[in-house]
């Protein structure tokens, strides 16, 4: 990985992570938003794999700043940093009417966190 500007890396690493933590809260701030899908335990799906993305975000962009070697170090990191967006977001989600905070969507949260790591420790290159 060569070196790049701090501009560079944020652009092509943090910016998509800012702009995508801000779709989940933007998301989050709805009032009776509900998946795009309806079945049991949908909303669970839908946190898993919005999650999962964020998690793949996380983990490039962790990677690239800091200039990790191993990529599952670049994941365990982004899973840290992922579980505190969740929980941040399960946080604001209980002052919005309409809104309720889970332990069961952090859960999903957490999930699909740790799929975006696998997929993305399958995917990286050493």
């Amino acid at each position: 990985m060569g070196r790049r500007s701090k501009r560079e890396l944020f652009v092509q690493y943090w910016l998509p992570v800012l702009l995508y933590v801000c779709l989940i809260f933007a998301l989050s701030s709805q009032s009776n938003l509900k998946p795009p899908l309806d079945f049991a335990y949908s909303d669970k799906l839908a946190h898993a794999l919005e999650y999962a993305i964020l998690g793949l975000l996380l983990a490039r962009a962790v990677r690239a700043a800091a200039m990790l070697e191993w990529p599952l170090t670049a994941a365990l990191l982004a899973l840290s940093l992922g579980m505190i967006v969740g929980v941040a977001d399960e946080l604001f989600q209980s002052a919005i009417p309409g809104r309720d905070s889970s332990a069961f969507d952090f859960m999903a949260d957490a999930v699909g966190l740790a799929l975006g790591q696998l997929v993305y420790v399958a995917l990286a290159r050493d």
